[in-house]
C-alpha cells in the first residue's frame, strides 16, 4: 500500500488535535492586560503542547517521505503514536487549569514519554517492514534525541512531585532539542534520489 491515505489521516488527526488545544482556552472578561494574567499558566501550556505537535508533525511527515508503503503492522503503529497524541489536548488544558501542580504534570509527562515510545515503535515497524537494508535504518542512526527524550520525560515525571518547575525544564528540553532541524531523513532521501538518478 502507498502511504498517502495513512499521512492525509494523520495530518487531519494532528489539525484536529492543534483546533481542540486553541479552542480549550477561554477568552478573558476583562478588557485591560491584567486579565491576561489568570489565563498565563493556559497560553504557556498550550505553546509547549503546540511546539510538540508541530515537532511530530514535522518529523512524522519526513518519516512517511523515506517510507515506500506500509503494511498492516505499520498502520496499527501509526494509530498507535495518534491515540498517544490526541490525548495532549486534555493534559494540557488540565495542567493549564490547575497551574502545574504535581498529578496534572505528571500526567502531561506521561503522555509525552508514551507518544514518543510510540513513535520509536513506529520507526521500528517501519525499518523492520522494508529490512535491514531500510534507508531509515540508515538515517536514524544511533538517534541520540530519540534515546534521550524519554528519560528527560521520565525525570519530568518524577519531579513533578517535588517541583513543578523543574519538572517544566525536563519538558522544554526535548521540544528544544527537535526544535534543530534534524537533517537525517532529509539526507538519506537525497542520497536514494541521486542513485536512483544514476
Amino acid at each position: 500500500m502507498k502511504t498517502n491515505r495513512l499521512e492525509a489521516f494523520s495530518d487531519g488527526v494532528i489539525a484536529i488535535i492543534i483546533t481542540i488545544m486553541v479552542l480549550e482556552m477561554k477568552v478573558p472578561h476583562g478588557a485591560d492586560p491584567a486579565s491576561l494574567r489568570p489565563l498565563l499558566p493556559v497560553l504557556l501550556s498550550y505553546i509547549l503542547s503546540f511546539v510538540y505537535v508541530g515537532i511530530y508533525w514535522n518529523n512524522h511527515h519526513h518519516l512517511f517521505q523515506i517510507t515506500g508503503r506500509i503494511s498492516g503492522a505499520i498502520l496499527w503503529a501509526n494509530l498507535h503514536l495518534l491515540f498517544w497524541l490526541s490525548l495532549l489536548p486534555f493534559v494540557t488544558g488540565w495542567m493549564g487549569e490547575n497551574h502545574f501542580q504535581a498529578w496534572p504534570m505528571a500526567l502531561y509527562g506521561g503522555v509525552l514519554l508514551m507518544a514518543a515510545m510510540a513513535y520509536w515503535i513506529l520507526q521500528r515497524t517501519i525499518i523492520a517492514d522494508q529490512g535491514d537494508s531500510s534507508p531509515l535504518r540508515g538515517a536514524v542512526g544511533r538517534d541520540l534525541k530519540g534515546r534521550l527524550s524519554p528519560l528527560l520525560y521520565a525525570a519530568g515525571i518524577a519531579a513533578a512531585f517535588f517541583a513543578g518547575w523543574l519538572a517544566a525544564v525536563f519538558y522544554i528540553l526535548p521540544a528544544l532539542m527537535w526544535l534543530l532541524p534534524d537533517r537525517r531523513i532529509e539526507q538519506a532521501m537525497a542520497a536514494r534520489e541521486d542513485e536512483a538518478a544514476r
